[in-house]
């Protein structure tokens, strides 16, 4: 029997969070001097919707280390990158949530037919604590979702979440779920795994450029209205 039930699958920077990427970009940034010792290149490198080790290797390139030796070190990069977060995630991220989001998260999760999940592109380790800190990780229970950990492709997110959400070894039906996040590669990814897709405009992308999504809204207090404006 299909799960009836919603899933929704929330990206943290910008969607959840908003500007609160510092420690992790610094963590990231360690973890590339001390496992590929090499200095961090001035050339700039887009991030937003990106997987974490996706950025690293961008950064790795520009820094002329070949791609072999970016894919052999990956599992040790990701290690690292969590290691160094651990140590700099600030106590109290709270401040840095999006305005609306703990009322829309309380409001969602105290419904039966809804399931909050995660689809991002941190690291586990990263993504778990910084919602801790932010006072909203205990909407997205352990064991669940899809990180930056799981694949480098974030395309492959959402296929991750749902074979990880469903029941009787069948993923959750791609039909019941829905991406909800700030970037046109949210909307990509949702795309690849043929599911819904809310887009938000309180990352650095306008309503015009999140076009794509079933649904485009400006504020986390808009979602509850956004999922009844989807065909289920």
């Amino acid at each position: 029997m299909n799960d009836a039930r919603l899933l929704l699958l929330f990206d943290i920077d910008g969607t959840l969070m908003l500007k609160a990427s510092a420690e992790h970009a610094a963590a990231l940034h360690a973890a590339i001097r001390e496992v590929h010792g090499v200095e961090i290149p001035a050339g700039q490198v887009e991030a937003a919707g990106r997987t974490d080790l996706d950025i690293a290797r961008s950064i790795l390139a520009l820094a002329g280390v070949d791609g072999a030796r970016v894919d052999e070190r990956s599992a040790t990069l990701g290690e690292a990158t969590a290691r160094h977060y651990e140590k700099m995630v600030p106590d109290d991220l709270s401040a840095f949530v999006a305005p609306g989001v703990p009322a829309a998260l309380a409001e969602l999760a105290a419904r039966e037919d809804r399931v909050l999940s995660l689809v991002t592109g941190n690291l586990e380790p990263v993504a778990r604590a910084k919602l801790a800190a932010a006072g909203i990780g205990h909407h997205f229970a352990p064991g669940q979702g899809g990180f930056g950990s799981d694949a480098e492709d974030r395309a492959a997110l959402p296929r991750v979440a749902r074979e990880r959400a469903g029941a009787a070894g069948a993923p959750h039906p791609r039909e019941r779920t829905v991406v909800i996040g700030d970037t046109p590669r949210d909307i990509a990814c949702a795309r690849a795994d043929g599911v819904h897709v809310i887009a938000i405009t309180t990352g650095p992308f306008g309503e015009q450029e999140l076009s794509a999504a079933d649904v485009v809204v400006h504020a986390a207090d808009e979602l509850l209205v956004a999922l009844e404006l989807i065909r289920f």
